[in-house]
């Protein structure tokens, strides 16, 4: 016993450890190509700035409504307190009410473009509906300076015959993490 020498049988280290020192847990098999890790971790960060991109346009919406609802407000009042001018009528009444209306319209299109970067913010993550990033990202060209820089990055990463490789991919493995 003294100077015995234990060996595993004829096993492997790792084929040792993944069939039952660690509780069946099975090696996932080879590491995958190292540009499919590139594009995973391209996919990350775009994931990330689209997150960011959701929160600023949000943000901007509700900015531009509150903008709206204060000039909505100081153009009844303006027209409440006008002094009457012989010769000019007064202007409309319900004016103001409508820049509130453009000013909420505006706002619900901000959220929905949010909502969308939303959206292609966990699906880039999940590698899922590629064609939909696709369009939030061409869709966000328009937003210059940051949406055309995010878009251009976003369409020029899912073009790539590796990524499209990834989304093909069922979930799980190394590159999902």
């Amino acid at each position: 016993m003294a100077g015995e020498v234990k060996t595993d049988g004829g096993k492997g280290l790792a084929e040792g450890r993944a069939g039952g020192l660690d509780g069946g847990v099975q090696c996932p098999g080879p590491p995958p190509h190292p540009q499919a890790l590139e594009d995973a971790e391209h996919l990350k960060l775009l994931s990330v700035f689209h997150y960011v991109m959701a929160a600023l346009i949000a943000v901007g919406g509700c900015l531009m409504m509150a903008y709206f609802a204060f000039s909505a407000y100081m153009f009844n009042e303006l027209v409440r307190t006008m002094p009457a001018t012989p010769g000019t009528p007064p202007p409309p009444a319900g004016l103001g009410w409508f820049f509130g209306a453009v000013g909420a319209v505006m706002c619900a299109g901000a959220w929905v473009v949010a909502a969308l970067n939303f959206l292609a913010a966990r699906w880039l993550a999940a590698r899922r509906n590629r064609i939909f990033c696709f369009v939030v990202a061409a869709l966000g060209c328009a937003a210059f300076p940051l949406g055309t820089a995010l878009g251009v990055f976003t369409i020029l990463v899912l073009l790539r015959p590796s990524v499209r490789a990834l989304f093909d991919q069922p979930p799980g493995g190394y590159l999902n993490r």
